[in-house]
């Protein structure tokens, strides 16, 4: 593009200036406002105070766009038509910000920085006027596309072995009821047959009841997921018949940490110390037998100490709770609790408690799908959750080992 003398000159100036001027900032405004006004001379078919034949619009002077980059605030011209409107290709319509500045923004967002210090950041590379409250989850709206493609991937290139299911709540605010609502943010997480760890999964709800959970589970299961063997989970009630339904012939593990809560609220608070340890000394043993002997023998102790409540929910519990039992010893301490996903639950409440209230289910969909997705793709170049060489295991146990009899058909 030929420079015009009056363009040259405004570039001389430019440079020319010292005092209390950002040299960079002020080239990349002239640069821009030079293709400004290439393009609006294209669109009218003519120049400024040119007289053409071919002119199709003639202009009325020029509005103020400020432009937010990593050089800072650009003060740019938008030439006016008398009629009609024109805005430049070269700028994207009603953005402020610039890609690069948008991508901070959003890495920003997704790593649970708040909207003042996202404000500071964006007031720190140059950007005097700042970021409003409202346009970062506008901003962040750019992650939708990645995060749909995240949830909705194929799950049938592997096998899925182990499954893990949790929720946490988050607040949203419900236009329709005018008041904030507790939703449910519901999570699988799974073991690849190679010993790889995945994100399978993240939906938004009103509650953990079945009707949710087994849309949910359906809804992995059509996207490909298969061959699972054990379910691990707590043992909220709409979960358990959801997971019956769409697992048939998979056991389930009862997380034995949410079981050690509920066991200790059967005990006088002077004897839970005494009642966890003793709970916690089946877990110690590599045996199969020896496990499931020591069980029955804690079920005993408590008996004869007075805990009748304690022992009858051992005994009522013990197919949920030893589930893991008949899986490769190698396995136990990643599958008989849902830990693994309860510390990833802790990360997602860390990054949603900076928000504190969602507009709607939308946006924590975006949030927690792209927490979800940093973690997966985290998890991907990370070492194997469990040796490749225990998962072959797998295949060799017997097709004989119990199924859970809550979830046989």
């Amino acid at each position: 593009m030929a420079l015009s003398e009056s363009a040259v000159e405004e570039l001389l100036d430019a440079i020319a200036v010292g005092d209390g001027t950002d040299l960079v900032r002020e080239l990349a405004r002239w640069a821009l406002q030079q293709l400004i006004e290439a393009e609006a001379t294209e669109a009218f078919g003519a120049g400024r105070y040119e007289r053409t034949g071919g002119r199709v619009a003639h202009r009325s002077g020029h509005r103020l766009k400020v432009l937010s980059t990593m050089a800072g605030d650009l003060r740019l011209g938008i030439p006016k038509p008398r009629k009609g409107s024109f805005f430049p290709e070269i700028l994207e319509l009603r953005r402020r910000i610039g890609q690069v500045m948008y991508a901070v923004v959003m890495e920003a967002y997704v790593h649970g920085v708040s909207t003042r210090a996202v404000n500071d950041l964006v007031a720190a590379a140059g950007v005097d006027t700042g970021i409003s409250k409202s346009e970062v989850p506008r901003i962040c709206a750019g992650l939708d596309e990645r995060v749909d493609a995240f949830r909705n991937r194929t799950l049938g290139h592997v096998r899925f072995p182990y499954v893990y299911l949790d929720a946490t709540y988050v607040n949203v605010r419900d236009d329709a009821l005018g008041q904030v609502v507790s939703r449910a943010v519901v999570v699988a997480t799974g073991i690849t047959a190679n010993g790889d760890r995945e994100v399978l999964g993240v939906e938004v709800g009103d509650s953990e009841d079945e009707t949710f959970w087994t849309k949910f589970l359906r809804s992995l299961k059509k996207r490909g997921l298969g061959e699972v063997r054990l379910v691990i989970s707590d043992a909220h009630e709409g979960l358990k018949a959801a997971i019956r339904k769409c697992f048939q012939g998979a056991s389930w593990q009862r997380c034995r940490v949410h079981y050690a809560h509920n066991l200790l609220a059967k005990v006088p608070k002077a004897h839970q110390q005494m009642v966890a340890a003793a709970f916690r000394s089946i877990f110690a043993l590599t045996d199969p037998d020896d496990l499931h002997n020591r069980y029955d023998e804690v079920a005993d102790l408590f008996d004869t100490n007075g805990f009748t409540k304690a022992a009858e929910s051992m005994r009522t519990a013990r197919t949920d709770v030893l589930a893991f039992a008949v899986f490769p010893p190698a396995h136990w301490r990643k599958i008989w609790s849902n830990n693994p996903l309860e510390r990833l639950n802790k990360e997602i409440k860390r990054r949603t408690n900076v928000v504190g209230i969602f507009p709607n289910d939308a946006a924590v969909t975006r949030l927690v799908g792209a927490v979800l997705a940093d973690q997966h793709d985290d998890w991907a170049i990370a070492r194997r959750y469990l040796s490749e060489g225990s998962m072959a295991q797998l295949d060799q146990l017997r097709d004989t080992h119990p199924v859970t009899p809550e979830l046989e058909a």
